[in-house]
């Protein structure tokens, strides 16, 4: 190969072939089950990309590494940002992701089995629900598992990767309580979700140090949907002394409680200030745009997937659970308490550790 130029990938190849990334991994390994016509365009693709193997991969007969991305519902901004990293990190190790819609009822017993017999190498699971069962079905089918923000685990060892929930719902409410408001609500996930309970925390955390009560009824928590938003907006729009801000769990949620704000006459940031969490596209293409919680949602993928590999690499990895940083995001659903007139900043009390690495935008 010349000097100075970029070693073709397998993902490459796929692309001049107009195939799967598995279809050139397994004409590569010699494998019998692809058209003798489009094995013929990929070896000579092959030859004319001037393909070298990875070291690591030379004589290895091994299956393609194929990685499920598997979702328990249907896919929205959050989970099209976590596929987007995913691919990337596929074509980064010349490996093909799969993206699948599986409820939890659906894993049933021949489940990981049928990973396995459809080639995965490992599984990617995203917000889903993992039984004891399940765990010990893909154990036994020694598929390696790597979740992204489950719902709920039973306590076992599980490789995951997350974000720094509870310094984001620190900082959201730290915001909101530098812009003067003293009535924050938070209207949070599943209970049962670990990210939940962390963002929990952090909005608790730092009502507690500002020395400000959690009215009963300003805490509630339901599902991570846009329906969730309006029905606990509304709720919280009908206590006897309703929240001047909110803080949500998930952009969303906050989406829905724009809504729920809309519909009963509320002006966003002038009656209302909401704060979401995820930072997903449509944060920037809300009107007013969304003050919310960046996570990193590609990277989370990508990490994923590559610590996926490693594992059925067979690999040792140097921790089971890793997370991201987080960092707020400042736009135009929030605004002062008192006067609506100055845009949002950072509050100039805000504490060092919470300020330290966020960005705050107009």
């Amino acid at each position: 190969m010349a000097a100075g130029r970029r070693r073709a990938t397998l993902a490459t190849v796929a692309a001049s072939a107009g195939v799967s990334v598995a279809t050139v991994s397994k004409v590569l390994n010699g494998r019998s089950d692809v058209a003798p016509a489009t094995r013929s365009l990929v070896l000579s693709l092959l030859a004319q990309h001037d393909y070298v193997a990875p070291p690591q991969r030379r004589g290895e007969a091994a299956a393609s590494d194929t990685v499920e991305v598997e979702f328990d519902d249907d896919l929205n901004p959050y989970s099209t940002e976590i596929v987007q990293g995913a691919v990337e990190a596929g074509a980064e190790h010349d490996a093909s992701i799969v993206v699948s819609i599986r409820r939890s009822a659906d894993r049933t017993g021949g489940w990981a089995r049928g990973l396995v017999a459809a080639g995965r190498r490992a599984l990617v699971a995203v917000t889903g629900e993992l039984t004891g069962g399940q765990l010990g079905a893909l154990s036994r089918a020694r598929l390696p598992l790597v979740v992204i923000d489950p719902l709920n685990l039973p306590r076992t060892r599980v490789t995951s990767v997350g974000s720094t929930n509870f310094a984001g719902g620190l900082a959201a409410t730290q915001h909101l309580l530098g812009l003067g408001h003293r009535r924050v609500a938070h209207l949070g996930g599943p209970p049962t979700a670990a990210c939940t309970q962390a963002r929990l925390h952090g909005y608790r955390a730092a009502m507690e140090a500002a020395g400000v009560a959690v009215p009963a009824g300003y805490v509630r928590t339901a599902h991570f949907h846009y329906q969730d938003g309006i029905e606990g907006g509304a709720a919280l729009f009908d206590l006897p002394e309703p929240p001047t801000a909110i803080f949500a769990g998930c952009d969303e949620i906050a989406f829905g409680v724009l809504e729920a704000a809309r519909a009963r006459g509320l002006r966003v940031p002038e009656d209302l200030s909401i704060v979401g969490f995820d930072d997903t596209q449509i944060a920037r293409m809300a009107s007013p745009p969304l003050t919310t919680v960046r996570q990193p949602l590609r990277e989370m993928g990508a990490v994923a997937v590559r610590t996926a590999l490693r594992l059925a690499a067979g690999e040792r990895i140097e921790s089971h659970h890793v997370e991201l940083a987080t960092e707020l995001v400042v736009r135009g659903s929030t605004a002062p308490v008192a006067t609506m007139d100055t845009p949002a900043e950072a509050p100039e009390d805000t504490p060092a550790d919470v300020r330290r690495g966020r960005a705050y935008t107009a």
